[in-house]
Formats: structure tokens, sequence, C-alpha cells
């Protein structure tokens, strides 16, 4: 599938133009990927594979305007042997990041910044690439940046999430010294902010993309698909569920309020979607642009905020901007340094 199929819709935020790229889709087990929440409960959105794997995505963001080319998050990658590409379910012989990005007209040359929301395998894999015997940057001309904490805890993992953590994927950035680190937030592009939640990982961000009254929320690992917008549907490789708990709502509520878009990274059938209120006060769910890259889309339902399917996703494609007034921040931004030490 060509990374102009995957994009369901000609996204854009005032000046910036976004286009959801896909590196590859992938499985992981169900189980892991919402906790304590009960498979009756999860599988009626996801359902699983004989293994209990459910189906995945790798859903990057490349965000083009006034002479800049960024990429947030990296997918995969090429590092996987052949045992880990048949545990993730990782097919052969499709397209992948690079090619998406070339069809989209973008060479990785022309990249000048890339944002990576934490340093797990699935989400910097394509930050180096093989060059010979070595690992070099794919990006040659780009600044990376990753929150301090973060990198710290990637070169000295605890045994739980070790295996999360692969060093030639950041390594040969910093001796290349195009890793830039920060604490807690970051402008790195006027409008484009990473700010950090944690939770997920000692050092995860979310991306905000704001110009004038318009704006768009990269979830990452807060929200990793729909299905998880509800506060207490939280993953099992979360190291600080309680965080991530703490963080989720103020985020959602903030997209929604102010329709924003919002791209859920490992969601193969709704990639970006705007937040619409749900049936109590404080719940939301996701209203899809568009049928996703994977799979058509017609007929399938939403998460209600509780876990319970409710409306039928409507399968128009929804172009309209949301003209509304652009938030605090610092409410956000001093909560998140809380937790820098």
């Amino acid at each position: 599938m060509s990374a102009v199929a995957h994009s369901p819709a000609s996204l854009s935020v005032g000046r910036f133009s976004l286009d959801v790229v896909l590196d590859t889709p992938f499985r992981l087990d169900g189980g892991a990927m919402f906790g304590v929440v009960p498979k009756v409960l999860w599988e009626r959105q996801k359902p699983a594979d004989a293994r209990n794997r459910i189906a995945m995505a790798t859903n990057c963001l490349l965000v083009r305007g006034a002479g800049v080319v960024a990429l947030v998050d990296a997918g995969i990658g090429e590092k996987l042997d052949e045992r880990g590409r048949e545990q993730f379910d990782v097919p052969a012989g499709e397209p992948r990041l690079l090619d998406r990005l070339a069809a989209c007209g973008v060479a990785p040359d022309d990249v000048t910044h890339v944002l990576l929301t934490h340093l797990h395998f699935d989400h910097c894999g394509w930050s180096t690439r093989r060059d010979g015997e070595a690992w070099t940057p794919t990006f040659p001309r780009a600044r990376y940046h990753v929150e301090a904490g973060e990198l710290a805890h990637a070169r000295r993992p605890n045994e739980r999430d070790r295996p999360s953590y692969d060093g030639r994927n950041f390594e040969p950035l910093v001796e290349a010294g195009v890793l830039e680190t920060f604490e807690c937030a970051a402008e790195p592009i006027p409008g484009v902010r990473l700010v950090k939640a944690g939770g997920h990982s000692p050092g995860m961000c979310v991306v905000e993309i704001l110009d004038g009254d318009e704006g768009a929320l990269f979830l990452a690992d807060l929200v990793p698909t729909a299905a998880h917008l509800p506060t207490p549907w939280v993953m099992g490789y979360d190291l600080e569920p309680v965080t991530t708990m703490e963080q989720k709502p103020g985020w959602v509520a903030r997209a929604g309020e102010n329709g924003w878009l919002c791209v859920f990274e490992h969601d193969p059938d709704v990639p970006v979607a705007r937040l619409v209120r749900g049936d109590r006060p404080g719940r939301w769910r996701a209203d899809p642009l568009g049928p996703g890259p994977s799979l058509p889309g017609e007929g399938r339902e939403e998460l209600g905020s509780e876990g319970w399917q409710t409306n039928p996703v409507p399968s128009c494609l929804r172009t309209g901007r949301h003209r509304r007034r652009r938030p605090p921040v610092r409410r956000l931004i001093a909560s998140s340094r809380t937790r820098c030490r």
C-alpha cells in the first residue's frame, strides 16, 4: 500500500501539512497491550489471532511547512532478525518507511528534524541504518530530538524493559553529534513542541503541532490506539501506569475541547481522528477522518469511554477545520516539570 493511500486525508494545521506515514504493520500480545482490562472487553475492538496477538501499526507523522521537513518517530526499522520478524509478524517484501516517504516526495536528505517520542525499538528503528559494518543516521542532515531522561534510561534499562531498547537505534546518533536532548519540554520548530508525559517510559513525550487556532496532537504511547482513550485502559508495558492515568485525561480533554487532530501511532484502523464527547461528562471517543490504512473501516464501532462499543463510525471524510481558541499550556508543562529529576 502506498504512502499516499495510507494517509487518510490531505491534512493541515495552519501553515503545516501533515501526512501519516506507515512503516510496517505488526502484531503484539493483546493482553500486554491492554493490561488489566479483561479480554472480553478489549477483543471487541481488537480481535486477537490464535496466538493472542492483535493487529498494530507504526504510524509516523510527516510535518512540512516553512522550510521544515520533520518526522515524528521512525518506526521499527530493519534491525529485527528472523526470530523477531516472526514474533511480531512483520511482513516481508512490503514497502517500508523510506519507500513511503519517497512516495510523498521526501528523500532522507530532505528531512530537517526527527522528533523521537521515546526510544523503544518500534518508535526509532529508522533513526539509523546499516552502512557496511556500521550504523549511521538515516537522515544525515537532520537534528534528532529526545527527552534527556529517556536517553539516560535507554542506556541503563531495567530487566523489565531491556528488550524494548536497542542501542543501535540511538548510540550512533550520539556519536555523530546529531542527537539533542532536553528536559521535560522543547520546541525545536516554532509551533511544534515535545512535552514529557512519562508513564509508558521515563521520558516519553507527546507532540503538539499548533498554528493559530488549529492544532494536532501525536499521542505516542500515552494513547497508542483509539481503543485506549478511556483513562483506565492502560498498556501492561507501561512502567508507571498510574502516571499514564494521571496524564491521559488532561491531554485527551485538551485535544477534544479544541477540535485538534489526534494521531494514534499504533492503530491500523483509526490512524487519525478528532475527539467528540461521549455519553457522560469527561468522556471522549474517536471520530475517524476516513477509514484506516489496513482495513476498510466500514461498519466498525468506536470505543466508549468505559470500553463499551457505542456509536458507529461514519465513513465520510471530515476535512472541515475547527477554529478554536488556543489554550494555555503552562499547567501541563509545569506538571511535566515536576517529574524531572
